[in-house]
């Protein structure tokens, strides 16, 4: 399994990013859906995982949902140890992977509401390719 993820990844989740940074959570996971199933490259799948799945555990946290919001971003945690050998130039520079990272991290396992705070207010870089 090859552990780039390239532009041409990034710009398959460009809409969806930019859905996220709206704080359209679940149109999000929606627009990431297709390019996740279709894309041939297993390694970077789980990046489009990850970012599906916090989108969705943020969706949950509107709704008041606990249970659906941790249980969503525990298995987050999962795919962003998944996607620590892909972790370099362009999910840092392009998507401040890093910071989002950190902030799923913080979360613990067991959750409140007011854990996801920060994670809500994290906004992707603007993608410019």
């Amino acid at each position: 399994m090859s552990n780039e993820f390239t532009l041409d990844h990034l710009k398959m989740m460009h809409n969806g990013i930019r859905l996220f940074n709206e704080g359209k959570f679940w149109e999000c996971h929606e627009d990431l859906e297709d390019p996740w199933m279709e894309c041939n490259h297993q390694a970077a799948k789980y990046v489009f995982w990850a970012v599906i799945q916090v989108a969705t555990a943020l969706y949950h946290f509107e709704n008041k949902n606990l249970t659906g919001a941790s249980g969503m971003l525990n298995k987050a945690k999962e795919k962003f140890k998944i996607c620590a050998p892909m972790e370099g130039h362009i999910l840092n520079d392009y998507l401040s992977w890093g910071a989002l990272k950190k902030l799923v991290e913080e979360i613990p396992n067991q959750p409140v509401l007011d854990d996801f705070l920060k994670l809500y207010s994290f906004k992707f870089k603007e993608i410019k390719l």
